[in-house]
């Protein structure tokens, strides 16, 4: 079978974790698990259904793929101990996360292969887009995962 697309979905997790107000800031880097947790889940149980849930379609019969870059910055960079798996790439913003954010949508851009921001941000938003990423609020995000 000859590979597939690769949908890249980058996630902004400081704006993810920030736009429920279920007491994150009083444990940024458990907050940071959470997520990642509820990433790698939705990548083991079903990526296909993720995609569709973001409003876009991969094919696993037509070796398509979901990867997703989880972009974590302050106390939330220095956890180590984060759930894995072999799709979700978690990157420690060594200053600010929109820098990195703006930084693999243009790197990914390059490929052709669709790139999906999640944020509500709307500087970062515009900037993403001129790289050619399309982008997603993290509601959208956070009712697609599991648990």
């Amino acid at each position: 079978m000859s590979p597939g697309r690769v949908l890249h979905v980058i996630v902004d997790g400081a704006n993810v974790v920030g736009s429920r107000p279920d007491g994150w800031w009083r444990d940024r880097p458990g907050a940071a698990r959470r997520l990642a947790g509820r990433l790698a889940a939705a990548l083991s149980e079903d990526p296909a259904r993720l995609a569709e849930t973001l409003g876009r379609r991969v094919d696993p019969d037509a070796g398509d793929e979901v990867q997703v870059d989880l972009v974590l910055e302050g106390a939330a960079s220095r956890v180590e101990d984060l759930p894995t798996h072999p799709r979700l790439h978690v990157v420690h913003a060594p200053a600010d996360g929109d820098t990195a954010i703006a930084a693999i949508a243009a790197d990914l851009a390059v490929s052709g292969d669709p790139v999906l921001v999640v944020t509500a941000d709307r500087g970062l938003r515009e900037r993403v887009r001129g790289t050619g990423a399309s982008t997603i609020g993290p509601g959208a995000l956070l009712e697609a995962l599991p648990g």
